[in-house]
């Protein structure tokens, strides 16, 4: 059964130099895809109410502010993370039962190694241990169906990352972890239903809790040790059951899929797929009787009307965990970029009308399919002259059965920066990241203004 004392000594004992060269090379990737999220959302009212916040406590601070200016490691991690969160580009970590974004860590991580003088080599040691973490949550102890969200491992995660570059003993590790998993458990309601903005935030909030958490620690606070197996701990509360973990040198990195589209992870198949399909057969929008998809259990439940309506789409929050919103808007405009979460874009009669016309069935096989790492989608369209177009996928560019190499994550970051910084100056930041273990991360945040 997983203890504190366990995650501690996976903490303390794991160093850049344990990592394979192919893993350093998946973390720089999710470092400089994060980098480029971030400031493809800087500006976006719910992230600048969350900067207006932050500003707002915050005179100064050992940290910066992705943007401009400076914050404490705790709030510079809250701005940060929802910066690279909101748009719902971020990746992904496919589990059967749950599906959390490790790079909600990656901020976290900055601002710590940054508040602690810590090189780049050290920075891609406690993204990787990190990453470890909640992916082995997410795996062997999801949370969703007992309504929490996923979020409640990431401050497990980011108080791991958070004490590896804070420089935390192994007891104070323990209490780092044992404090943020007690007092910070997030609930599901975030993403049923009605979804608000908060959405695209709460895993800052997650982040951020888990930076202070290993704050504390490290000034001495001591947290609950017995975390996982104590009375009305974690796993009885929480979890529902006990559950290992097998920790490795951040293996877990190679199973993390990176967005091709800016939609909810479990579209991008059913996204490629419509696309494919209306390129391939020049579909005229007007013409399209109904769209049907069958899709995996998750997808289902999650965007396709198992936690409430996906019919009534009135804001972006909504709009990206709709897959009728989605499936219509990419059939039409045969991309899925923040364009298409414009808010007049959004309510455009085109969209409205045809993403009622969006069926969405659960299949057991391809719930099957998708247990056993597949991300499958089968798509149907009718034509209003009888005519009907299918295209069927396993997976999408950016599967970790197709991962991105560096050219093409790159090329993301260019397209999410571009609007920024000049090439020259992106240039700059993806050298930084492509040679991050010969940096110190200051290096890397002073080019983040």
């Amino acid at each position: 059964m997983v203890t504190t004392d366990e995650l501690a000594d996976f903490v303390t004992g794991t160093d850049f130099e344990d990592l394979a060269p192919d893993t350093v090379d998946e973390l720089k990737k999710r470092v400089l895809d994060s980098l480029g999220i971030a400031v493809g959302a800087m500006g976006a009212e719910p992230v600048e109410q969350v900067r207006a916040t932050v500003e707002e406590l915050n005179e100064g601070g050992d940290c910066h502010l992705w943007g401009g200016g400076a914050a404490s490691p705790p709030d510079a991690t809250m701005l940060n993370t929802a910066q690279v969160r909101y748009l719902d580009y971020m990746d992904s970590f496919l589990a059967p039962g749950e599906t959390p974004h490790p790079s909600d860590n990656v901020a976290a991580a900055i601002a710590c190694g940054e508040y602690d003088d810590r090189s780049g080599a050290d920075l891609l040691a406690a993204v990787g241990v990190a990453y470890e973490v909640q992916g082995e949550l997410a795996w062997n102890a999801p949370v969703r169906d007992r309504g929490f969200d996923h979020v409640t491992h990431t401050v497990i995660s980011a108080a791991t990352g958070a004490s590896k570059l804070l420089g935390l003993d192994h007891e104070q590790v323990r209490s780092a972890v044992g404090i943020a998993g007690t007092a910070h458990n997030a609930l599901r309601v975030t993403r049923t239903e009605g979804i608000s903005e908060w959405k695209g935030i709460a895993s800052a909030n997650a982040a951020r809790n888990g930076v202070y958490s290993a704050m504390l620690a490290n000034n001495g606070m001591e947290g609950p040790v017995n975390l996982f197996e104590g009375g009305k701990g974690w796993n009885q509360v929480v979890a529902g059951t006990d559950f290992d973990v097998d920790l490795t040198p951040a293996e877990r990195v190679h199973d993390v899929m990176t967005k091709k589209y800016v939609a909810e992870t479990y579209a991008q198949s059913a996204v490629e797929g419509i696309i494919d399909l209306a390129e391939r057969e020049d579909l005229d929008p007007d013409d399209v009787e109904r769209i049907h998809l069958d899709t995996f259990a998750g997808a289902k439940l999650i965007i396709g009307g198992g936690e409430g309506s996906r019919y009534g789409v009135e804001t972006k929050a909504q709009a990206d965990h709709s897959l009728p919103y989605m499936l219509a808007a990419a059939l039409i405009d045969r991309e899925m970029t923040n364009a298409q979460y414009d808010p007049e874009r959004i309510q455009r009669d085109d969209v409205q009308q045809l993403l009622q016309t969006v069926e969405v069935e659960e299949d057991p096989d391809l719930t099957d399919r998708f247990e056993n790492g597949e991300m499958p989608a089968d798509l149907t369209v009718d034509m209003a002259d009888g005519t009907t177009h299918t295209v069927a996928k396993d997976a999408f560019e950016g599967h970790p059965t197709q991962s991105m190499s560096w050219d093409q994550v790159q090329a993301k970051f260019d397209r999410m920066a571009g609007d920024r910084y000049d090439e020259a100056h992106r240039e700059r930041i993806v050298e930084t990241v492509l040679q991050l273990e010969d940096h110190d991360v200051a290096d890397l945040v002073e080019l983040l203004d």
